[in-house]
């Protein structure tokens, strides 16, 4: 069984940074996706040997991995109220995926960590 941890949102400021982690299982591919009210989950970003973004995020976030401590990092800098959701980290159970940003591909999901951006 894959565990995917969440951790580390919260409330911050519009322009403000947050880091969120995820504690991963050794996956090749992870991702974080996010759902706001009202709204489908959307892809943020992938990592793999290669680092994929949503295009609203770029130059604003940064997917990393920590190798050694199993863990998954997305720097959030210049955050803005369009940003609050509910962030998921994510895994396919394939260890290379053809679509990084399909949430059809990833079959293992955190519980979430809840963003919110005050304007």
């Amino acid at each position: 069984q894959v565990q995917l941890v969440e951790s580390w949102g919260g409330l911050v400021q519009g322009g403000g940074s947050l880091r969120l982690s995820c504690a991963a299982s050794g996956r090749t591919v992870m991702a974080w996706f996010r759902q706001a009210p009202g709204k489908e989950r959307e892809f943020v970003a992938a990592i793999e040997r290669s680092t994929y973004y949503a295009d609203f995020v770029k130059g604003r976030f940064t997917i990393s991995r920590d190798h050694v401590k199993n863990t998954v990092f997305l720097q959030m800098n210049n955050l803005i109220s369009e940003d609050t959701a509910v962030y998921y980290c994510s895994a396919p159970w394939r260890p290379y995926l053809s679509n990084y940003k399909a949430r059809r591909n990833y079959d293992y999901w955190g519980q979430g960590t809840q963003v919110t951006v005050s304007s």
